[in-house]
């Protein structure tokens, strides 16, 4: 069962109970991520991330690290675009110490200077780390692309020169602002008895406030082809092909599911078996949904040799025209409904995955939805539909396409791109 409590000033409560669990998953989230950020000030919601970790006035860091294990638990956050998450998973038994200490590097976390320098040296490793990684780079330079110019384009990390700009002073100012109580939702599922943990966090989090308002951005692709290429010597020529998508909460977002899960999501998936199954063209091929509040992208991905990137690009916007012009076979449609039935009941298994979807609710829903009400959806899909989505997204005029590895002589040039 689904239960919600929302405190005086906004703050909501909400814990899903399953009784037969041994583990409870506690994540405090703040619906405000790297998109409400200034530019010059561009990953400091990532840098708040890191340092909610680095004592409290209760607590040092050695202290919270000792705790979460001394509990065998999990401690550990992540920072998105659109929201910062704070979580903490262990044994049911220790779910009150759990969330005393979430509460406590969530409310009462002291920034300490020489804290700050040193994680700052690490945010930067980091920033290295993800551009030496080549995949992380390329999916992470077609966001920033796609949406380039836009708030919602700037790179979650933040850049060298922006991180090394933040003081503690402008650091401290976006916590006290853009974590405003309307925005913080306290999510938990498994073994979790909801008058429990309302019991612990609201007389902790009722006086939390700001009287920051947001201004408001809609971030839109633009409508018109793209292809950027990045030289670098590498084995491989990674692709990134995307075209713009619908928002997180839009009505066709089962179809799109679907869709995408027909073109490129998994070993059955069209994409899969032309390209590698077929051709062999390449070990890692797959497509995957972006979605924001207000817009999104699908993108298909694979990593090829040099003198097979234009084959690939081509197979991959062949198969896209395809599901414009073709209705999907009704056997077809069947076996990619039943793969996302089944991944969507079997994460029901896990308190990570319930809490993380109870949370995701409230941000981009502002509801509750029941497991049935989502399978419905899915059996509500048909051919039709997908060819209708198909039609709306699949078009030339919006393909993005980003391209790194060996590219200089490939001869690409943004005429190709065309479905």
């Amino acid at each position: 069962m689904i239960t919600t409590t929302t405190l005086d000033n906004g703050v909501r409560i909400v814990t899903q109970n399953i009784g037969y669990m041994h583990t409870v998953t506690t994540g405090i989230w703040v619906a405000n991520g790297t998109r409400n950020e200034a530019p010059e000030d561009n990953g400091v919601a990532h840098f708040i991330e890191h340092m909610l970790f680095k004592g409290t006035t209760r607590r040092n860091v050695h202290q919270i690290t000792r705790e979460i294990d001394s509990m065998g638990g999990i401690l550990n956050a992540f920072t998105g675009h659109e929201y910062v998450c704070y979580y903490a998973k262990v044994l049911a038994k220790f779910l009150p110490r759990a969330a005393d200490l979430l509460a406590d590097i969530f409310l009462n976390s002291t920034f300490p200077l020489d804290e700050i320098e040193r994680e700052r040296k690490v945010i930067l490793q980091e920033i290295k780390m993800r551009d030496d990684s080549p995949e992380e780079f390329i999916h992470d330079r077609f966001h920033q692309n796609f949406w380039r110019g836009q708030l919602l384009g700037m790179p979650v990390l933040g850049s060298e020169q922006t991180v090394t700009g933040l003081s503690r002073a402008s650091i401290l100012a976006h916590k006290n602002s853009r974590y405003r109580p309307q925005d913080v939702i306290i999510a938990a599922a498994g073994n979790v008895r909801h008058d429990d943990l309302v019991a612990v966090m609201a007389p902790l989090f009722s006086g939390l406030s700001s009287s920051w308002q947001p201004q408001i951005h809609t971030a839109t692709p633009s409508i018109t082809k793209e292809l950027n290429l990045v030289e670098r010597e590498m084995e491989q020529t990674l692709v990134c092909l995307g075209t713009r998508s619908l928002r997180y909460d839009h009505h066709d977002r089962y179809a799109l599911f679907l869709l995408t899960t027909i073109l490129g999501g998994g070993m059955s998936s069209r994409l899969f078996q032309e390209i590698r199954e077929k051709k062999g063209l390449a070990y890692s091929v797959y497509s995957y949904i972006i979605s924001h509040a207000d817009t999104g992208a699908l993108v298909v991905y694979a990593g090829t040799e040099k003198d097979h990137c234009r084959e690939v690009i081509e197979i991959a916007q062949r198969e896209m025209s395809r599901l414009v012009v073709e209705e999907v076979p009704q056997d077809e449609l069947d076996a990619a409904r039943e793969q996302l039935k089944g991944k969507t009941l079997m994460s029901l298994e896990s308190s990570d995955s319930l809490m993380t979807r109870l949370a995701k609710n409230e941000i981009y829903l502002q509801k509750q939805q029941s497991i049935e009400e989502v399978i419905a959806n899915y059996d509500a899909v048909t051919s039709n539909d997908l060819q209708r989505v198909a039609l709306d997204l699949f078009r030339s005029d919006y393909l993005h396409l980003e391209v790194m590895g060996p590219v200089a002589d490939l001869g690409l040039s943004s005429g190709m791109l065309v479905v």
